[in-house]
């Protein structure tokens, strides 16, 4: 960015994936903080693993598709209002076609009479490679400097492909501050910032498990939640707020709830720096308004990360409903009558949960029951499935039917992450005039420890001197989601004004071994458990390696994305010494 720096750089979201609110573009555009400033920057977090196998399948139909179209309807409606305001946008929603998305952006910007600066970063589209033969998707993740160059040279827009989640954010810092490659603790700073923005709302409430405390502090749980911003300083640190009078809360637990989320160990892989997330400081300044400081990082990895999505096959599922006596037997007998007619190469029955003796309503003494199939080819998963489970319907236990006719089966991919050397990446900016400058890699690199943070042997975990059974969400918050096929989950001691704050942190810290998380989660007996300490947060995080399979898009789990993991260990009843109650 051109002219001297102020003191702090304002940065908003208004996309946490693709599908977010379409009127958080203008919602954020048109906020006001309580000294009446708005933002400088506004980014928008359209990609996931998910998303680009989605984007892929589109350019399967189409070659000039491969972006969020999302993106474009909220320019189209607010284009004018940026560039009038003076804010610049950065955003990954070029996904697998950057360069056209850029132009697009340009052909409507021309039919509103308008003429921003719009540069895109490319680069990351690794197919070209052969390294990886049938994928439908093959993408490094980029770093920020590419972004950072763009604004420099005077880009209203920078949008990108895969970068990093954080690095719509750190490249728009770099530019400001004009901070070097080796700027690494202000750097980290900045991946922090960004990791806490980049899912949107959930940085304000949204997901988070302690919701009913922010509605008994005041927030109105009508009211839509609104979106996050950091106001970043010269030396990395920030605080995360949000526009005066917008919905939601902001508060330590909250920006907790997302800095755990999606992690792997304590140090925090990026392609511009390795942030140490151990290190990381979290105060409460004021209302909505929340402190990050602290940070450190060292050199980035000396490899990209890859992610690499491929077709799999195709899948169908039917949902039969079992009502009333005999749910276990009926469900028996539904398996022994299908199973041996499915010819599809994978074949796969949910758990039944029993219903409650003598309910009072029908659904209440209902239980559903899921068999999902896989196969490389659609047949069987087609009409060889439906067929045999439709024939059924007179023919199998009292009272069949199913929760909705069976669909046509559909393709699903299968997502694996990769490393390559950064050699082979030509990570690209092309400017507003056209004009094509290569980002240049950093010169030093760090052999960086995975299993840094990791405990080297579980601590035994309390039980005979803990004499009260109580749900772990009594006092403690979790955070969840997926990491390919690995499950994430972020446990933490909420900050409820208790005197036993610390105390308990160091129960959290004592109790949660690999061994404790097989207990708690029983899906993930024969699974690898890392668990990792994060005590400047007061919080644990695991990672419970292949617990969703082959990732979301291929998983027969009932939460595909381990959305729900974290409220379901909460609700896990554990021994707690009377003294931390």
């Amino acid at each position: 960015m051109t002219g001297a720096p102020s003191d702090v750089l304002r940065v908003g979201n208004c996309s946490g994936f693709y599908g977010d609110r379409l009127s958080a573009m203008r919602e954020m555009l048109e906020g006001r903080q309580e000294d009446g400033r708005g933002l400088d920057v506004l980014t928008g977090d359209y990609l996931a693993e998910l998303t680009m196998l989605i984007l892929g399948k589109d350019t399967m139909k189409d070659p000039a598709a491969g972006y969020a179209r999302t993106f474009v309807r909220q320019l189209e409606d607010c284009l004018g209002l940026a560039l009038e305001r003076g804010v610049r946008i950065v955003s990954n929603a070029g996904g697998l076609n950057p360069a056209g998305l850029a132009e697009k952006i340009r052909e409507v910007a021309r039919g509103l009479g308008l003429d921003p600066a719009v540069a895109h970063v490319e680069g990351d589209d690794l197919r070209p490679l052969g390294l990886w033969e049938g994928a439908l998707t093959a993408n490094a993740y980029l770093g920020g400097f590419g972004i950072a160059a763009a604004l420099t040279q005077g880009a209203d827009i920078v949008v990108t492909g895969r970068v990093t989640d954080a690095s719509v954010v750190v490249g728009p810092a770099v530019a400001h501050f004009g901070w070097t490659p080796t700027a690494y603790d202000e750097l980290a700073g900045a991946v922090v910032a960004g990791h806490v923005l980049e899912c949107g709302t959930q940085a304000t409430g949204g997901n988070f498990s302690g919701f009913r405390s922010l509605i008994r502090d005041g927030m109105d749980p009508r009211q839509p939640l609104g979106f996050p911003l950091a106001e970043i300083r010269a030396d990395g640190s920030s605080v995360i707020t949000k526009h005066a009078g917008s919905g939601g809360a902001v508060t330590v637990d909250t920006v907790t709830a997302q800095l755990v989320y999606e992690i792997q160990s304590t140090r925090y892989l990026n392609p511009d720096v390795t942030t140490h997330l151990d290190s990381v400081r979290l105060r409460q300044l004021d209302t909505d308004r929340v402190e990050i400081t602290g940070v450190t990082g060292q050199a980035p990895p000396e490899r990209l990360k890859v992610c690499v999505n491929e077709l799999g096959g195709y899948r169908n599922q039917i949902e039969l409903v079992v009502t009333g006596l005999d749910v276990e037997a009926k469900a028996d007998w539904i398996r022994d009558q299908l199973t041996p007619s499915l010819t599809a190469q994978t074949v796969s029955w949910s758990h039944l949960t029993v219903p409650g003796h003598d309910a009072d309503t029908e659904e209440g003494a209902s239980a559903l029951l899921r068999c999902t199939v896989m196969d490389p080819e659609p047949g069987p998963c087609g009409k060889g499935f439906t067929g045999p489970a439709v024939e059924l319907a007179l023919a199998s236990y009292a009272g069949f039917t199913m929760t909705a006719p069976p669909g046509a089966p559909t393709p699903y991919g299968v997502y694996r992450p990769d490393y390559v050397d950064r050699e082979l990446v030509a990570h690209m900016v092309v400017h507003a005039d056209g004009s094509r400058q290569v980002v240049a890699d950093p010169i030093t690199f760090s052999t960086v420890d995975h299993t840094s943070g990791l405990r080297p042997s579980p601590y035994p975990a309390p039980a005979d001197t803990l004499n009260r059974r109580m749900p772990l969400g009594t006092f403690v918050h979790a955070r969840s989601g997926d990491k390919g096929g690995d499950a994430n989950l972020g446990l933490w001691v909420a900050h409820d004004g208790s005197d036993k704050y610390d105390a308990r942190v160091t129960w959290l810290a004592k109790l949660m071994s690999p061994r404790k998380v097989r207990e708690l989660i029983p899906e993930a007996a024969d699974l690898e458990v890392e668990v990792y300490l994060l005590p400047q947060l007061g919080a644990v995080n695991v990672l419970i390696r292949g617990l969703l399979g082959q990732g979301v898009a291929a998983s027969t789990r009932f939460d595909p994305q381990a959305k729900g993991l974290g409220e379901w260990v909460r609700s896990r009843t554990v021994h707690v010494q009377e003294g931390l109650l």
